[in-house]
């Protein structure tokens, strides 16, 4: 019993000395919840990325005294975070590159009885390669239209089976499971980070790159609207100033009739048509 205690103490010492070390080492920390990630899964990250991170999962009670014992700026808000099972992610990737490298490398699991739909669940129309019999009833009990066609069941048309947020109950599970669906998006997530003394929520580094894209694109468009209509003379629209000025030019002088070279064959074509326009009034009055 006394070698067993002793052992946890050595562990626990060398867990807190190896967060001490990594603080050093390291300018981002990251936490994740464990919550529903597999240890294949768990495994196969600590493999490809061992030479960009650590990943450590650790006990929140000794992550917390290991931290406390850094000095670190704002360590006590960060601690705070740790909830539920975590593991420590320590890294030289800035918070946000983090973030999307983890959310790219989730995969696609099937569901469990008790899992949770991290977005909506959809069973597509068309053929589920299924023939009818008992499971005609369980398409039934979730609600999903069907019909027989060619021996086979199809699913009538696109049906939402469950929101996001939702607990997948165990029927539906299996149903999922007999069409090959993986709905579940599973793998490591940030839900706080530490970063050269500032701490990072995952709202504040969760990006939409095609939002994030669309923006500055939009933001660029109005702002090259904006120096056109004030003339700044930027190298970018230079060029489309210079174009919008001579077409204004241009139609100035075909206005007052100008003859310049560069108009004078439109300024004659203008006076024509007023002269046509005078001779048909003429002709619609009687003078010929």
């Amino acid at each position: 019993m006394q070698v067993t205690l002793k052992s946890r103490r050595v562990e626990k010492e060398r867990t807190i000395q190896r967060i001490s070390s990594n603080t050093k080492n390291y300018k981002t920390i990251a936490i994740s919840k464990l919550h529903k990630v597999r240890t294949t899964q768990l495994m196969e990250l600590r493999r490809k990325f061992r030479k960009d991170m650590e990943i450590v999962v650790i006990k929140n009670k000794v992550a917390s005294i290991a931290f406390k014992k850094t000095g670190l700026n704002k360590v006590e808000d960060f601690v705070n975070e740790l909830k539920g099972q975590s593991a420590l992610i320590f890294t030289n990737i800035d918070p946000f590159k983090l973030y999307m490298l983890l959310e790219k490398n989730k995969v696609n699991l099937p569901a469990r009885p008790g899992d949770m739909a991290t977005e909506d669940i959809v069973i597509p129309a068309g053929n589920t390669g299924i023939p009818p019999g008992p499971v005609l009833s369980e398409f039934k009990e979730v609600k999903i239209p069907t019909r027989i066609d060619s021996g086979s069941v199809w699913v009538s048309k696109d049906t939402i089976v469950a929101k996001e947020g939702d607990l997948i109950l165990p029927k539906l599970a299996s149903l999922l499971s007999r069409l090959g669906i993986k709905p579940v998006r599973a793998g490591l997530s940030v839900s706080a980070t530490w970063h050269d003394g500032l701490i990072f929520h995952e709202k504040d580094i969760k990006l939409d790159l095609d939002e994030y894209k669309h923006s500055i694109q939009d933001a660029y468009l109005h702002a090259k609207a904006l120096a056109i209509g004030a003339s700044y003379p930027a190298r970018e629209i230079l060029p489309l100033i210079i174009s919008r000025s001579e077409a204004e030019a241009r139609s100035l002088a075909i206005a007052s009739g100008y003859l310049s070279k560069e108009v004078i064959a439109d300024v004659l074509i203008r006076y024509k048509n007023e002269a046509m326009v005078l001779y048909s009034k003429l002709m619609d009055r009687g003078y010929t």
